[in-house]
């Protein structure tokens, strides 16, 4: 099975993207995407490298059920 994440594009340095995920940053390659992102901008990673641009408010919601996911299995539902 493979995931695809959303992350926050924090900054944009050529190919590359610093992104964010609940505060963890790392880089993703943005060779694949084939359009332009800037700080602000939602992209889905898959394996380091981003596949699409999300909708803002579309990230925020799968965001907010992998964190109600994370809950109820810490709280052993």
């Amino acid at each position: 099975m493979c995931l695809a994440v959303p992350v926050k594009v924090v900054a944009v340095m050529g190919n590359e993207a610093t992104v964010d995920l609940g505060g963890v940053q790392s880089r993703a390659r943005l060779d694949l995407l084939g359009e332009k992102v800037k700080p602000g901008d939602y992209i889905l990673v898959h394996t380091g490298f981003a596949i699409r641009r999300l909708d803002p408010a579309d990230a925020e919601e799968t965001l907010k059920l992998f964190d109600e996911l994370l809950s109820a299995d810490e709280e052993g539902v």
